[in-house]
């Protein structure tokens, strides 16, 4: 949503707040055309949470006597956008029972008494898109058994904020934002009575986004991945709901789902969770499994990037490393300084991941989560591959856009008789130090190892003046330089061959080994994982590999490979953490 302190963003709420109030005086709508039919999942443990009254909203936590949902505070922006979006009834409806229908039941309805005559922080397009899809998808849900009273009033609600979206659609933020806003004005219009007319505007709008907002590759300008899953998602509900109504979806909107589908298949590890990149996480369990499934395009990932990203898998494991410069400009907001960091999972089970998004956590842990020691990458002390401009920059408000990042970042495969090498590079430190970053990954075909190689270098005349320049600033004590591998909360590391090494135990009983060739020093840290759903971040450990750069090139090389006597195949039956409470 826009910040509150520009004046486009006032006028903006301000004829959203007109137009919400004009449509409450609306009487449309009496009935569903259709028995809708539940396509959004919930989680079982989250909606028993809710129905004990612990209410946990963007990191934050609420814990109500009466347990409604109304009694959460909404100071924070990011906690009324997920009460009034309405994603907590999946939860409820996950778990079905009689005490779960009647809290969706008493909370949809506070809503229309508290809100729907055109207040609060639910009507924006975006979040007003949103919550349709939950109220249709679980209309029979919240509808059994209530008075005939509640039912009229539930249905005039849903007509007056399809009307409201009409109007106000075009405000909403060009990518994920406006296809919610669309996918819910589509399905308000095929699923209520005396709706219809604003189906085909919806439908030639969202057309019209998918071929301005995802490109011939299938990726997104915000390169995030979870992002991208979620625009897969509504897409796929868009298409189910024309079809339903014998509606033929329009060729641009199936070619996008076409294209977007491969690209989401090289962005899923081994375990099937998505790489956790620029502002993404690991998407809800079972998204991603349900709309591939759904989306009958069957087509594989080719070889070679994908939205940014390179995905090599060998054996049980899979390797996914950002290999293009980050998102730019307004796509930025939610962007990371994390040119060249990558993330391996081994069989069902991460070991190298990134610290993932602040977000839910406050803004402090929003800008740690987005710097380059955030990352399994090389960074320089104190300073990041792309920086964080002032806030307002481009956008207004607490809003920060990547500057000064990457322009030039090379990537390429090359086959070995074993297996594969990645040769990347990126030139994030050059203005700064005058030093250009180059990775080497091999990659064995059987999975069970990566040897790596970091190197930052100077490549022309003006970049050592810049490193003299920087090398002087330290009183010629070196530019301080870590490599870093986060590892996943379950990861059990320690020290081995006195300190020359690190031992990595997973859940599943494999041991991997981190090794260096003595040119730095090796070390154990605390670190984070961030995720949401979580009331505070997870404590982590991650392994440094930390230096100085004296000379114009300087050259670190490490593996990171199974022990001998870990098998090739491991029974893993184990569940995987779902994320929810602390």
């Amino acid at each position: 949503m826009a910040d509150p302190q520009t004046w486009r963003a006032r006028r903006t709420a301000f004829m959203h707040r007109v137009a919400a109030r004009t449509a409450a005086r609306a009487r449309p709508a009496t009935a569903f055309v259709t028995a809708p039919e539940p396509r959004t999942i919930g989680h079982f443990a989250r909606g028993r949470q809710l129905i004990a009254g612990n209410l946990l909203f963007a990191g934050n936590l609420t814990v109500s006597a009466k347990g409604s949902v109304w009694d959460v505070p909404e100071d924070d922006p990011m906690v009324a956008a997920e009460i009034h979006g309405c994603a907590w009834l999946d939860d409820l409806a996950a778990v079905g029972d009689a005490r779960a229908r009647a809290k969706g039941q008493a909370w949809v309805q506070d809503w229309i008494t508290r809100y729907g005559r055109g207040s609060g922080p639910g009507w924006t397009p975006d979040l007003t898109g949103r919550r349709l899809i939950r109220w249709i998808n679980h209309g029979l849900f919240l509808l059994r058994g209530i008075e005939k009273e509640q039912s009229q009033r539930f249905f005039r609600s849903l007509g007056q904020q399809t009307l409201f979206l009409s109007r106000r659609w075009r405000t909403a933020r060009a990518g994920l934002p406006r296809f919610e806003a669309l996918t819910g004005m589509i399905y308000a219009g095929l699923s209520l009575e005396g709706m219809e007319s604003h189906v085909a505007p919806a439908v030639k709008a969202l057309a019209a986004d998918c071929n301005s907002q995802i490109d011939a590759e299938g990726g997104i300008p915000t390169r995030n991945p979870e992002e991208l899953l979620e625009v897969f998602t509504l897409l796929n509900w868009a298409v189910q709901a024309l079809s339903l109504a014998d509606e033929m979806p329009p060729a641009s909107i199936q070619n996008a789902i076409a294209r977007i589908a491969p690209t989401l298949r090289a962005l899923r590890h081994a375990d099937g969770g998505l790489a956790r990149f620029h502002g993404g996480g690991r998407g809800l369990d079972g998204r991603l499994d349900t709309a591939l499934a759904n989306c009958g395009v069957r087509d594989h990932p080719r070889e070679g990037l994908h939205m940014g990203y390179l995905r090599i898998s060998a054996g049980r494991s899979s390797v996914v490393v950002d290999a293009s410069p980050p998102p730019q400009g307004a796509a930025s907001v939610n962007g990371h300084a994390s040119t060249l960091a990558f993330e391996l999972t081994s069989g069902r089970r991460p070991l190298v991941v990134n610290c993932g998004s602040g977000v839910s956590f406050g803004p402090d842990w929003r800008r740690a989560g987005r710097a380059t020691p955030s990352h399994s990458t090389l960074g320089l002390a104190g300073y990041s591959s792309s920086r964080l401009g002032p806030p307002g920059r481009i956008i207004g408000g607490q809003q920060e856009v990547l500057v000064d990042t990457p322009d030039v970042v090379h990537c390429q495969i090359v086959p070995l008789e074993d297996g594969k090498r990645l040769e990347l590079s990126h030139n994030g430190f050059q203005l700064t130090h005058g030093l250009t970053h180059a990775r080497i990954l091999d990659v064995a075909n059987d999975g069970r190892g990566i040897v790596g190689e970091d190197l930052i270098t100077t490549l022309t005349d003006t970049d050592k003046a810049r490193f003299d320049r920087a090398l002087d600033m330290t009183a010629l004590q070196g530019v301080p330089f870590a490599i870093r591998f986060h590892l996943h909360p379950e990861v059990e590391a320690s020290v081995d061959m006195g300190g020359a090494a690190v031992s990595l135990a997973l859940k599943s009983g494999e041991i991997w080994v981190l090794r260096h060739d003595g040119t730095s020093e090796l070390s154990l840290a605390r670190s984070v994982y961030l995720e949401n759903g979580r009331i505070k971040p997870r404590h982590a450990q991650q392994v440094v590999l930390s230096g100085t750069a004296m000379a114009y090139a300087t050259r670190v090389r490490w593996s990171l490979a199974k022990a001998q006597d870990t098998p090739d195949v491991v029974r893993d039956l184990a569940p995987v953490a779902s994320g929810i409470g602390e």
